[in-house]
């Protein structure tokens, strides 16, 4: 048995399809199921079973433990790999990491530039997804890294800090706040605002801030990413905060106006989260050096 074929079973037993495993491991859908019972056969085991009236399959309870062994296996196949390549001082491999929206795309694409351009042989494999579904794929193993934006501590996981971001308000540039340099929380009640998702913790923090400064506006539109907020803005729906690294462009361009908010509360943190009962790789590790220096 060798450690292709446990990386083929674990990508249709974690994807439920044989396709993607087809395709990330560059072989047919064919091949795939002939490993499985190739598999199958050695263990004298069923491991995975179709789905009945739909063209999936899943794993069997017999399944599910080789599925999660097959992880710990090839978890240890690649720290071997990178202590083989640590003894030379090399850094290669990937390092997949997950990420919010309004992080990854302002502040982590310039950051995996210069990654891989003093790394070359390293690759950062990043996925943009919601901050509870970067949370459940660090800790399930799915991802090495995890960046979030006001990370909370949790048992079994490890925070490192990068540097926190300003959050500011936006408007329009003939919005009646345009022409101001800075403004009090006080000053933005009963306004139009265009915010992110109750669920967010962009959201919950803006909500405790105003709520402190006995503070009430109006919600006119709630959206989960940062793009779909400023294109909100930008057509008249009302005000809004963000950080702001993700609003430096449309400043710039003269399509928002930023406006520096006055109190110290104003600010949100960034952070890189990593379980803390595994070993990182040498990669990832030079990683997170690079993600929390300025």
């Amino acid at each position: 048995m060798h450690i292709e074929t446990l990386k083929v079973f674990c990508h249709p037993g974690g994807l439920q399809s044989f396709s993607p495993a087809a395709e990330r491991n560059f072989i047919t859908q064919s091949a795939v199921s002939q490993q499985i019972r190739t598999l199958e056969e050695k263990f004298k085991r069923r491991l995975l079973e179709r789905v009945r009236g739909r063209r999936e399959v899943r794993l069997t309870s017999a399944g599910e433990v080789f599925y999660r062994e097959s992880k710990n296996v090839l978890a240890s196949y690649d720290q071997l790999q990178e202590s083989l390549r640590g003894l030379v001082g090399k850094i290669g491999g990937t390092v997949k990491v997950a990420t919010v929206y309004s992080v990854g795309l302002h502040e982590l694409a310039p950051k995996v530039r210069e990654f891989m351009s003093k790394f070359p042989a390293a690759r950062i494999d990043l996925e943009y997804s919601r901050t509870t579904k970067v949370l459940r794929d660090v800790l399930n193993g799915q991802v090495e890294l995890g960046v979030l934006a006001f990370p909370e501590p949790r048992r079994g996981l490890t925070i490192v800090q990068m540097p926190s971001d300003r959050l500011v308000l936006i408007c329009r540039p003939d919005h009646k706040f345009a022409k101001k340099a800075q403004i009090k929380s006080k000053d933005l009640g009963g306004e139009d605002f265009v915010h992110f998702e109750r669920d967010t913790p962009t959201r919950k923090a803006t909500d405790k801030i105003l709520k402190a400064n006995n503070v009430e506006v109006k919600k006119v539109a709630e959206f989960d990413n940062i793009e779909t907020i400023k294109r909100g803005v930008e057509v008249g729906f009302g005000i809004a905060i963000v950080p702001l690294p993700s609003v430096t462009d449309e400043e710039r361009n003269g399509q928002l106006v930023v406006i520096k908010l006055a109190e110290k509360e104003w600010v949100r943190p960034v952070g890189v989260i990593y379980r803390s009962d595994r070993n990182i790789s040498l990669a990832a590790k030079k990683f997170v050096q690079l993600l929390e220096s300025k």
